[in-house]
């Protein structure tokens, strides 16, 4: 093989091994935080802590969540990775002792955890299986999400069960394009960092599991 040909597949080999290093770290990264979160959820529930409110829960994540921007190239970003998921977790944990005091609330629980499973596995499995291009819902996403988070607000405001509904069904839609979109940026190397990828895909599965517990409930006539 001439020198010029190896150098040429070495260089094409070279964005494919540093994309599929980004890829293991960031599913490994999600799966520790996804554990770490139920055990916060966990012992949210066990203690029956109270939610701490909107405005937190609000202020907490914006909070946690710009400083892994900040620090998402050193250590630092790891450690507030865990403590953004660990207080998404805690916020959690509130809502699902809500939904289990229902008579109906533990079968759907494990409904919507179940099909939040399925719906990311499916998803990413397409992702990585297909290797399509999915930057095309970039803006869209952003805008939708966007859109979603007002109209959100404004159901909780308001008190526009309706809307809030709608908002749920939107997200569902929203967070499945959200995991196509993040993974295809994986696989083609539009996301190098993983710490900011396993940031937008817990955002994902935390958003899709909440919005379909929310749809799943009103079905079964329990809220």
């Amino acid at each position: 093989m001439n020198k010029p040909f190896a150098d040429t597949l070495e260089y094409g080999r070279a964005p494919a091994l540093a994309s599929n290093r980004v890829i293991r770290n960031t599913y490994l990264l999600l799966s520790m935080t996804l554990l770490f979160s139920a055990l916060t959820a966990g012992v949210s529930m066990a203690l029956n802590l109270p939610h701490p409110g909107l405005l937190l829960t609000l202020g907490g994540y914006f909070g946690l969540l710009f400083a892994t921007a900040r620090f998402r190239d050193s250590g630092l970003g790891l450690v507030f990775v865990f403590a953004l998921t660990g207080f998404m977790g805690y916020t959690l944990g509130p809502v699902l002792n809500a939904y289990l005091g229902l008579p109906n609330g533990g079968q759907l629980v494990m409904t919507a955890m179940a099909a939040t499973g399925l719906l990311f596995l499916g998803l990413s499995a397409y992702a990585l299986g297909s290797r399509k291009d999915f930057s095309f819902m970039g803006s869209f996403l952003v805008a939708g999400i966007l859109v979603g988070f007002l109209a959100g607000l404004g159901a909780v405001f308001l008190e526009m069960p309706g809307l809030s509904l709608a908002v749920s069904a939107m997200f569902v839609l929203l967070m499945a394009g959200l995991i196509l979109y993040e993974t295809s940026k994986l696989i083609h190397g539009g996301e190098t960092n993983y710490i900011m990828a396993t940031v937008t895909l817990y955002v994902s599965i935390f958003n899709l599991f909440t919005s379909l517990l929310h749809l799943l409930g009103f079905m079964n006539g329990e809220e």
